[in-house]
């Protein structure tokens, strides 16, 4: 039965990967896969559990997805909105010059995203980011290259502060390291994006023409800007000094949006506010229910702990960073947590290794993290294989950037 259910998660990595020669919806066989991978649990418990303990765990699983799922949707709410007003278009024609050659445009795309995601949370800094690139107008192959560079420098960009990625998070409050250290990855980090903007502006030499087409600004689509922004900071503060989880502070100030629009938004070709939540895309929502299912379930049956043991065969440095390569493929919380759960002794100098491996490694291919599974609903032209062709550009990135980690361990210890 093992075998199996570490088959059926096989089977959907290859149904990802193949999406666009079997012409069948990643959401649809993940969802299908994950749910019967659970139900084949129930039927057949695996190591002696019960079906009471199974239900504990599935219970976990899908709080875990619940609380994901809210977030994106308050997220992809916001970001619906200020598409449809143009006020994410009216920020960048403000922001940027009317001519600004291709190569440039690169290097502030990658600076804005590390930035962005350092404030707020990945899937927020993404759907912005993502944004800013679609409304460039860029031809189909460099959209594609600025997305991926996005990506990369939004799981970058979190990795060095407790309230940027959550396995960080998990590693600081586990008392492995020290928030002061973790704050000096930002120096590795910023290495390795603008290191992988290099790489890729070598084929860049045109010229972006940015015509301003910004709309009217009215007042009330600004105050809801506001809110956003608010919120944002809003998340970070409170979860930072009062532990409060970021999804109810983004359904809190999405609840405020909707009652701004009510009572004040005139202008609006919809209806009611709440039609924004109908244009979000639910596939990408759908998708993460079905990956998180099988991570889940891989976790159940004790494959994830199995993982672990390559410490006992490599030196720590080389298992960190082989564990940045795993979460490509898994996703990096419970990773992290098998590893934090097996009590392997390591130096605080590893930790800082291991915490920039599992948050950057996940860039290496697109279904490695929420960035890239974001970005993938967003850019017609992005999908597995074409998110491969730039594997070598992104492992050479992370490799020097897991490299400075290395360093900057060794100057603080």
């Amino acid at each position: 039965m093992q075998v199996l259910l570490v088959s059926l998660a096989v089977i959907a990595f290859l149904a990802i990967v193949l999406e666009e020669v079997i012409h069948v919806n990643k959401a649809k066989t993940t969802l299908f896969l994950g749910t019967l991978s659970w139900i084949l649990l129930f039927l057949f418990p695996q190591h002696g559990l019960s079906r009471d303990e199974i239900q504990l765990a599935l219970n976990e699983n899908l709080l875990e997805i619940a609380t994901l799922w809210l977030f994106l949707m308050a997220a992809m709410t916001f970001v619906a909105y200020l598409n449809h007003q143009g006020l994410i278009e009216s920020m960048i024609y403000k922001l940027l010059p009317a001519r600004i050659s291709e190569k440039s445009l690169l290097f502030l795309v990658a600076v804005f995203s590390f930035v962005f995601s350092s404030l707020s949370d990945n899937i927020t800094a993404t759907l912005v980011s993502i944004t800013l690139v679609l409304s460039l107008n860029l031809e189909p192959k460099k959209t594609l290259k600025f997305a991926v560079l996005v990506v990369f420098s939004v799981n970058s960009g979190g990795v060095a502060l407790i309230t940027g990625d959550v396995t960080t998070l998990m590693i600081f409050l586990d008392n492995k390291v020290a928030i002061e250290d973790l704050l000096w990855l930002a120096l590795p980090s910023f290495f390795s994006v603008m290191l992988l903007s290099l790489m890729f502006s070598f084929s860049l030499s045109g010229e972006v023409h940015i015509e301003d087409k910004s709309r009217r600004e009215d007042l009330v689509g600004k105050r809801i800007a506001a809110i956003f922004l608010g919120t944002i900071i809003a998340t970070i503060m409170l979860n930072v000094y009062a532990q409060i989880p970021p999804v109810l502070t983004f359904l809190f100030g999405l609840s405020i949006m909707f009652l701004v629009g009510r009572i004040f938004y005139r202008g609006d070709k919809r209806d009611n506010m709440l039609d924004y939540l109908r244009v979000i895309e639910y596939d990408t929502l759908l998708f993460f229910l079905g990956i998180l299912l099988l991570v889940g379930m891989l976790k159940e049956i004790g494959v994830l702990d199995s993982l672990v043991q390559l410490y006992q065969y490599m030196p720590i440095e080389y298992a960190n960073f082989s564990m940045g390569l795993i979460s490509s493929l898994v996703d990096n919380v419970p990773l992290t947590a098998a590893v934090l759960k097996s009590n392997i002794e390591m130096s605080p100098q590893s930790w800082l290794s291991l915490t920039y491996g599992v948050g950057v490694g996940g860039s290496l291919l697109v279904i490695g993290s929420a960035a890239g599974i974001v970005a993938m609903s967003k850019i017609p032209a992005m999908n597995f294989f074409s998110y491969m062709r730039y594997f070598a550009y992104l492992l050479i990135a992370y490799s020097a950037g897991y490299a400075g980690s290395l360093v900057v361990g060794q100057m603080l210890y």
